[in-house]
């Protein structure tokens, strides 16, 4: 899966565990969860494997395209067909246009040979109009390829002022760990903000992981929105993000509208049971979060000291690439609470 700041892959085992603790045992033909905020969907993807239907949500395009090929779609159905495309694309010669201008010219997130082979493959996976699942598995198959090939320290708020050595090294796509469907039923993937979904969906338990602080997923990923959406936009500044970036804002990463639309959110959520996995270097303290959660749960938190995201681990630099400020902390604590319906007996965990 791509490289992903926030991402909670080291992070899996204890959500899945305080999922497997919290999840409504009586729940009809198993378990639904809500994932709404899905990023990368390697949450939701664990969540599908381990045999919970799962609905993903996530309002960015390229997180909806992640979802829906690693959550709606099943192995059984798309993988082979998608196997047999990929093929085909990999063959494809270059087609070098205003994506490579853009991003490999203009800005110098991939090496222009690869620049030009993207270009082609995206091209041509427009021109198939194939089925949603069937383009999201080609669709993340390119995302992924293209990430290994990037000249960025895993962010595109900026690149590498001299190519990173794996971008010089041949794009090649691979298929996406597709799963099967679970005996639980089809798992979805939805596009929507995370209050109207909270409402919207009837679910046993639901998994939040809100944004935290101030960094937009929309602007640390424009890249990915824009080879998903395929929209040739306006771009502004060396990074060349999309002029979009500086409209489409989220409560969700100002400090003073953070807490507000998280309450909404849990207030609208459908479910006995919540997982909301959170960060001490959050606009809201632990402290907020549990009288948030108390409103509506008995809540127990589950506290996990955490590496902090390589970025934040190799000090503060001018424009210039001059180092004029130190390392703090390495290590940040991450917070699971799990607040479940006070008449149903507690889950048993590890606690802090």
């Amino acid at each position: 899966m791509i490289k992903y700041i926030g991402s909670k892959r080291a992070l899996l085992t204890h959500i899945l565990s305080a999922v497997g603790a919290t999840a409504p045992a009586d729940a009809p033909g198993g378990t639904t969860v809500l994932d709404l905020f899905s990023g990368t969907a390697r949450v939701g993807h664990a969540l599908k494997r381990a045999g919970y239907r799962v609905v993903a949500n996530d309002h960015n395009a390229f997180a909806h395209t992640l979802a829906t090929c690693y959550v709606q779609a099943d192995a059984e159905r798309w993988a082979e067909p998608a196997r047999r495309i990929l093929e085909d694309l990999q063959r494809l010669p270059p087609r070098p246009g205003w994506f490579t201008a853009t991003y490999c010219e203009q800005a110098r997130y991939f090496h222009p040979d690869n620049g030009g082979r993207i270009e082609a493959m995206r091209e041509a996976i427009a021109a198939l109009a194939a089925e949603p699942e069937l383009e999201a598995v080609l669709l993340t198959a390119l995302l992924e390829a293209a990430d290994r090939v990037d000249s960025t320290a895993g962010l595109q708020m900026a690149y590498m002022k001299a190519w990173a050595p794996r971008a010089l090294n041949p794009i090649a796509l691979r298929l996406p760990a597709l799963l099967p469907r679970p005996e639980s039923g089809a798992c979805q993937a939805l596009c929507g903000e995370a209050e109207a979904v909270a409402a919207a969906v009837a679910c046993d338990l639901a998994y939040l992981d809100p944004p935290y602080n101030q960094h937009s997923y929309l602007r640390n990923y424009h890249v990915w929105e824009t080879l998903v959406r395929w929209d040739r936009p306006e771009v502004y500044g060396i990074a060349r993000k999309r002029v979009d970036c500086r409209d489409r804002l989220s409560a969700f990463n100002s400090r003073p509208g953070i807490g507000p639309a998280l309450a909404r959110t849990i207030a609208a959520l459908r479910c006995r049971a919540v997982v909301v996995s959170f960060n001490d270097e959050g606009y809201l303290d632990r402290a907020a979060l549990e009288a948030m959660l108390a409103e509506r749960f008995a809540v127990q938190v589950v506290e996990i000291p955490y590496g902090r995201y390589v970025g934040a681990k190799i000090g503060i630099h001018n424009p210039k690439g001059e180092k004029v400020g130190t390392v703090g902390r390495l290590t940040n604590t991450e917070y699971l609470f799990v607040a479940t319906d006070r008449r149903l007996p507690p889950p048993s965990l590890r606690v802090a």
